[in-house]
């Protein structure tokens, strides 16, 4: 976009049809003129040739006021820029993957569901970096802090349940894994999201002493707890699975990291979940507006000059007047 520094300068156009109006009446009467008695004596040509020099010179002139009133002016051409600031959060999703996530109380089954909804919360995270940790008698970290969402759906939609040898769930290895992830994070916030249907039943280290960790460093942990009330649930080929959400480790792991328990107990619960944890931990963004001046009345300036060099040329050697 162009505009001018100085617009009031325009106001000075003005005098240029003034001028000429005044040189019409009076200025040109002012001028050494020869007299003749009458112009048959002289030339039709002669005449033609004495009024395009005045018109040539009379523009030259009008044309160099015109280009200083512009460059008085002094057009620029703006360029406004915004500078984004994006504080990214880190999180990391640490999502159980015990045979009990197969019960068939959310549809098609727990572990089905998870992958669903987490899907649709990374796409509503673009910028932050996101990683995926799985669980259950052992941890295993399915993708690492990334912020290539495509790359992190594609790899969340390839977990499946842990194999019967590793079975188990072992919450507080998977604390303690994803704290490795995130303590030597530099962003602003650092969040893991973990969600289990159990309770701690595998590792080496409880649950509570690996929140202590993750709080040291400054990580919040919101823990959701899946599944119905029903007490047992049966799973092909690994016969009946007893239902033992420890909801009183996830609230106090939560408390300790100041992070927040969710309970869902359905599919449309576990959306609303995420999308709360989404709001709490939106991302904040910076926006600063920079205006790049760019000055253009040289454009005006250096052409009058030239005109101005190429009227007194004109004026003094090729139409030969005289001062």
């Amino acid at each position: 976009m162009i505009q001018f520094a100085h617009p009031w300068s325009l106001l000075l156009a003005v005098i240029i049809p003034v001028l000429i109006w005044w040189y019409r009446l009076y200025g040109k009467n002012q001028e050494g003129t020869l007299r003749f008695s009458s112009i048959d004596l002289l030339q039709g040509r002669f005449i033609r040739q004495g009024k395009r020099r005045v018109r040539i010179l009379s523009s030259i002139q009008i044309g160099v006021l015109l280009l200083i009133v512009l460059a008085l002016a002094r057009p620029r051409l703006v360029d406004t820029l915004e500078e984004t600031t994006v504080k990214v959060v880190d999180i990391v999703m640490v999502v159980d993957i015990s045979s009990s996530m197969l019960a068939e109380d959310f549809k098609p089954n727990r572990l089905e569901a998870v992958k669903k909804t987490a899907a649709k919360f990374i796409e509503k995270r673009p910028g932050d970096r996101i990683g995926l940790l799985v669980f259950a008698g052992e941890t295993f970290i399915q993708c690492p802090l990334t912020v290539d969402a495509q790359v992190l759906k594609t790899l969340l939609a390839e977990v499946t349940v842990a194999e019967k040898d590793y079975d188990g769930t072992a919450i507080g290895m998977a604390i303690a894994n994803a704290t490795n992830r995130l303590r030597s994070s530099k962003a602003k916030s650092k969040v893991m999201v973990l969600l289990s249907d159990g309770s701690n039943n595998a590792g080496e280290l409880d649950p509570l002493t690996a929140a202590d960790l993750a709080a040291e460093f400054d990580i919040r942990i919101y823990t959701i707890g899946a599944g119905t009330n029903q007490s047992v649930t049966y799973i092909p080929n690994r016969g009946y699975i007893r239902n033992e959400i420890d909801e009183k480790t996830l609230q106090a792991i939560a408390e300790e990291t100041h992070g927040r328990y969710f309970r869902a107990t359905d599919e449309e619960t576990l959306e609303d979940i995420y999308e709360e944890i989404n709001q709490l931990e939106r991302t904040e963004i910076e926006v600063r507006e920079y205006t790049r001046y760019e000055e253009l009345y040289g454009w005006f300036l250096i052409p009058a000059l030239i005109f101005s060099f190429g009227f007194e040329i004109l004026e003094r050697s090729v139409f030969r007047r005289k001062t």
